[in-house]
């Protein structure tokens, strides 16, 4: 264990430290969430962001050719000797002016963190890397989550690829897309489904990892967020080190904005960075808790006295009114957050807001994402989507930088894709029709034709 490391609770009036090794990730005093925390005046740290560009020189090093671990000296935790690395985090942030013209912003203001790109093809791979190198330091055997599908997806591809751990994956009934349990499947973890959502599941879950000593992966977990920061990093360094006006990212359980905003701080602390971008979280519709919560209700952080009253109040009329959590942006649907108090934290460090947008909105969104030419899970383009409104709102302006964070690969939901496509009445009103969707209003159907050479030719002259 490295002795300038340690987990720290996030409350201001409480503060108890907690060994490095400990994995209940919460507060044995107060019960709040844990940071994992440093002694940075013990370590030596570059004086600008830019020395860290010199790892690209060394590819055939695993730490630095990892987009997570050449950052390291940023979450040091774990010796390098730990480290569970299978290339993680080489992604793109690319601009994109066809869809900076969509949403409303000037062409060369819109960029797109693409981290489909990652091994199991979404963002979650940051995050279980580390995670994965904690429960490698504490002798870990066995790992679990609760999932509404990216996370197994991650749990199960590092199980398999560094051969630590059994993976054992809790599902909710008909919560999670094929193309994400196929992942979980494939690579060879225990799959569980209960009658349940994902926050029945998450709950269970975490009783089951206490009793029985299973390391949990679920962004509860510290090190999960330790890695996670990574994102940020990338982003900056895409962008010369500068940072954007706006970061604008979904939120489901809130572990995103809630590293996005820890690594921020940190950077400011140890004099990296002058300010902080903006933060944009932006939930579905159908999983609103966090934009009910903060934009409704005026929750705030406010210096860790937020108010829990507030959360409670509104949960125990979830409850009451017997609603659950529903979007075809699985990803993000879950109406009870677990990194809520630092989602709140991060929107005081960087100054933010929070929106919600319906299932056309993300659809419709999703859509213009890929015929700019990345394609992306439901939940990512709630980012373009928020954004958009965000703009028409005179929220954000039409000049300043966004960087949207599209956190999943196109193919985590391909039936989500097909149904928006299709001229299948009877198919996009299976998938999308009963869920609110009225129209694929960016729609690019299938042309039918004869088998016929002449009918063939014609067609794609007339199309093409």
């Amino acid at each position: 264990m490295r002795e300038w490391a340690f987990q720290r609770c996030i409350m201001p009036q409480c503060r108890a430290t907690v060994d490095l090794g400990e994995t209940t990730f919460r507060c044995p005093r107060c019960g709040s969430l844990l940071d994992v925390d440093y002694e940075w005046e013990r370590l030596p740290l570059p004086q600008s962001l830019s020395a860290w560009e010199g790892a690209w020189s060394r590819r055939r090093e695993p730490l630095d050719f990892s987009g997570v671990w050449r950052f390291r000296a940023l979450f040091p935790f774990a010796s390098e000797g730990h480290v569970v690395t299978i290339g993680e985090g080489q992604t793109l942030c690319l601009r994109s002016d066809p869809v900076a013209t969509y949403v409303g912003l000037r062409p060369g203001r819109l960029y797109l963190q693409y981290e489909g790109l990652n091994p199991s093809g979404s963002f979650k791979d940051n995050g279980m890397t580390a995670a994965f190198t904690h429960a490698r330091m504490t002798g870990a055997k066995r790992a679990a989550c609760a999932s509404t599908g990216n996370t197994s997806a991650s749990l199960a591809l590092y199980c398999a690829a560094s051969g630590l751990m059994r993976g054992i994956i809790f599902i909710g009934s008909g919560k999670i897309s094929y193309g994400k349990l196929s992942q979980a499947l494939e690579h060879g973890a225990l799959t569980i489904q209960i009658a349940g959502d994902f926050d029945d599941a998450l709950r269970q879950v975490q009783e089951i990892a206490r009793q029985l000593g299973i390391y949990l992966v679920n962004s509860i977990n510290p090190f999960r967020l330790e890695g996670q920061k990574t994102i940020m990093y990338r982003v900056l360094e895409s962008l010369h080190w500068q940072p954007p006006d706006w970061i604008v990212v979904p939120g489901g359980n809130l572990g995103n904005v809630s590293s996005f905003g820890k690594a921020f701080g940190e950077l400011q602390q140890l004099s990296l960075l002058s300010r902080p971008p903006r933060l944009a979280v932006i939930n579905a519709q159908g999983a609103n808790t966090f934009y009910e919560l903060y934009e409704r209700r005026g929750l705030r952080w406010n210096g860790g006295r937020y108010d829990p009253q507030v959360i409670q109040i509104y949960l125990k009329e979830l409850d009451a009114a017997a609603r659950r959590a529903d979007t075809l942006a699985s990803a993000i649907e879950i109406h009870r957050p677990v990194n809520l108090p630092k989602a709140l934290r991060a929107l005081e460090i960087c100054g933010g807001v929070v929106r919600e947008v319906s299932d056309q909105e993300i659809l419709d969104a999703k859509a213009q994402v890929g015929a700019g030419g990345l394609g992306c899970e439901p939940a990512s383009a709630a980012t373009v989507a928020g954004l958009r409104r965000l703009v028409a709102e005179g929220v954000i302006q039409p000049e300043e930088t966004v960087v949207c964070i599209l956190t999943g690969h196109v193919l985590k939901d391909p039936d989500a894709t097909v149904a928006y496509h299709t001229d299948d009445r009877a198919l996009f009103d299976q998938k999308l029709g009963r869920r609110g969707v009225k129209r694929a209003t960016y729609a690019n159907r299938a042309v039918q034709v004869p088998n016929d050479l002449a009918e063939i030719i014609k067609a794609i002259e007339l199309y093409a």
